[in-house]
């Protein structure tokens, strides 16, 4: 691992990976359980003193530990809080380090029973969410959600979230992340070129495949995604055309392991719909790139539609050129009669992969770090540095964002309007399902095949992991 103040942004924002969609990633871990969260059963490492300004007992001239998965927001989160905790702690120690392998870097230490403080869990290597907090490696955050907030004391940190932040946090019925980041998930492309062209993006299939018959008339690779470390990004989309075809049940099903969920009319569907785009109008080439190999062709106009979460922007902002402006659209409706309209989007309201471990040395420092993350000035800051969104009410006040950034926190307001926001959790609650839907997109994508084959694949592995009574079950 390597420091963060070491570390440009530039080789930061290229070594970023979809954090909102790669929760998961990573290897199982064991260890001895230890829970945490309320006075009576949080951390036991608080020395200090609390207080209405210290609510956790942080010791002031203690340090923290914290690991951050090297990519896109880390630096900038780090950028906007820890002036604020040096600030009132001026004599505390932060020691900082990050590192794309998270897995591979902190297995060891939680297997030791010496984890850091503070984890930003993202990237392709990520540690298993799911499994750590099966084995109790996860401290509970409850006593953080239910703390004074710093802006108004009289409100608790969870109230002064976006709703449904704070339940989007918990697993089984407690939190365990920190619920920080809103995501909007759809089709980028490049709002000049389109102005240019005359060309609109659509709402409905049959306008979705006229265009991308006219895209490739004109020399440009309809929609691709990297098929060597972002597969994943394509899942997204297959499963969003799902969930507006047959509604949100379609999503809560596969979440749910219910027996057949895979196998749905739904699914078979969406998989066939893309079937088609990736037989006839993407880049076979494109399954050996990685994801920002593949988002340079778009910056340089070769391909049209790619498929990513609001991070995109910020991610490629060096590689962005004066006529390129980013856009983002929902997947268009597959059917006619598409249960959830066309402006239903995947998107990701809190969530999140942000830990202390159970059995950090310093969780009180820990928690407070976060009760700072979620102040409107430490979500302004981030916001205004990154142009990402936080779950923090009045977190972009003030804040004037990126065009796409702006077209994402659009599309979110428009689709929670009518309920029509949904996401997976399979990423975080179940690795192997997440893994094998990689290697099914692929091969719908890139080698051919049809819906029900992709759907059979998933189902089995699906039911593979039902049946595994090692696994823990969750239910949305």
């Amino acid at each position: 691992m390597s420091s963060i103040p070491d570390l440009g942004r530039r080789d930061l924002l290229k070594g970023a990976i979809a954090a909102g969609t790669t929760l998961a990633a990573g290897a199982a871990l064991s260890g001895c359980a230890m829970g945490g969260g309320s006075d009576d059963s949080g951390p036991k490492t608080a020395k200090g003193k609390r207080s209405a300004d210290n609510p956790f007992g942080v010791v002031p001239n203690s340090s923290l530990e914290l690991v951050w998965f090297k990519g896109g927001s880390p630096l900038y989160l780090a950028d906007a809080v820890n002036p604020l905790f040096k600030k009132k702690f001026p004599k505390a120690t932060l020691k900082q380090s990050s590192s794309e392998r998270l897995s591979q870097t902190l297995q060891p230490r939680f297997v030791g029973g010496n984890p850091p403080d503070y984890v930003d869990n993202a990237g392709a290597d990520a540690l298993d969410f799911g499994a750590l907090i099966q084995d109790g490696q996860v401290l509970d955050l409850t006593e953080l959600y239910e703390a004074p907030s710093i802006d108004d004391p009289d409100k608790k940190v969870k109230d002064t979230l976006l709703p449904g932040a704070y339940e989007n946090a918990m697993t089984d019925g407690k939190p365990y992340a920190l619920s920080y980041f809103t995501r909007a998930f759809g089709l980028w492309y490049n709002a000049q070129l389109f102005e240019k062209e005359g060309w609109e993006a659509p709402t409905t299939w049959d306008d979705f495949l006229a265009l991308c018959k006219e895209l490739k008339k004109a020399g440009i690779t309809p929609y691709g995604f990297a098929g060597k470390n972002a597969a994943d990004y394509h899942t997204t989309v297959l499963l969003a055309s799902a969930a507006k075809i047959g509604g949100h049940e379609v999503i809560t099903d596969i979440d749910n392991l219910e027996d057949g969920a895979w196998k749905s009319d739904a699914v078979i569907q969406a998989a066939d719909a893309w079937a088609e785009i990736g037989a006839k109008y993407t880049n076979k080439s494109f399954k050996g790139l990685i994801h920002t190999e593949v988002q340079l062709r778009q910056n340089q106009g070769k391909l049209a539609f790619y498929p990513s979460g609001d991070w995109l922007e910020s991610e490629q902002k060096e590689a962005t050129t004066k006529d390129f402006t980013y856009a983002m659209m929902p997947v268009p409706s597959v059917t006619t009669a598409d249960a959830l309209p066309a402006h239903a989007i995947y998107a990701t309201v809190g969530g999140g992969w942000t830990f202390i471990p159970a059995k950090a040395k310093n969780a009180p420092a820990a928690l407070e770090y976060m009760r700072m993350i979620m102040s409107r000035e430490g979500a302004q800051a981030f916001t205004k540095a990154s142009g990402w969104l936080t779950t923090v009410q009045g977190g972009a006040d003030g804040v004037e964002l990126p065009p796409g950034m702006a077209a994402a926190q659009k599309a979110i307001d428009t689709a929670a309007k009518d309920n029509s926001l949904f996401e997976t959790k399979i990423q975080t609650w179940y690795r192997p399902l997440s893994e094998e839907t990689k290697g099914a997109v692929l091969q719908l994508m890139f080698e051919g095949g049809t819906g029900r084959q992709f759907a059979e694949r998933m189902q089995k592995k699906a039911d593979e992991i039902k049946k595994d009574s090692s696994v823990k079950k969750y239910q949305r």
